[in-house]
């Protein structure tokens, strides 16, 4: 039998989360012990928001539906749906959804997300 050249995830890992954020990683160390890249489906509900961050990682954004705030250094970036952005690795960040609608995106990391590879500000 041939080996197949391809991978369809079904059952992506569900990332615990305890802020109302849905992740389901499709590919990366969770999922499925990519450490080269993570491929992630999110929801960030009203209000969410995370610490700032400085990710060894490169980390691309798009937006399906909604809006997310990025405060990427000292400048404020909202990106709507059909928009993207790359923020490149060492960059402090802070994620956010401060707005009344879910904001749903997909997130890809290069290397693959890893909580080692992510300095959060207390």
């Amino acid at each position: 039998m041939k080996d197949k050249k391809y991978t369809i995830q079904k059952a992506p890992f569900v990332v615990p989360t305890t802020d109302g954020k849905v992740i389901e990683e499709h590919f990366g160390l969770a999922s499925n012990n990519n450490s080269e890249v993570s491929i992630a489906h999110m929801i960030a509900p009203p209000g969410w928001s995370e610490p700032f961050q400085t990710p060894k990682f490169d980390e691309y954004t798009y937006i399906i539906k909604g809006k997310k705030q990025f405060i990427i250094e000292d400048e404020t970036i909202v990106l709507e749906a059909g928009q993207s952005i790359k923020i490149n690795k060492n960059t402090r960040v802070q994620y956010s959804n401060p707005f009344t609608d879910a904001c749903e995106y997909l997130a890809v990391c290069l290397p693959a997300f890893s909580m080692d590879l992510v300095n959060r500000e207390s």
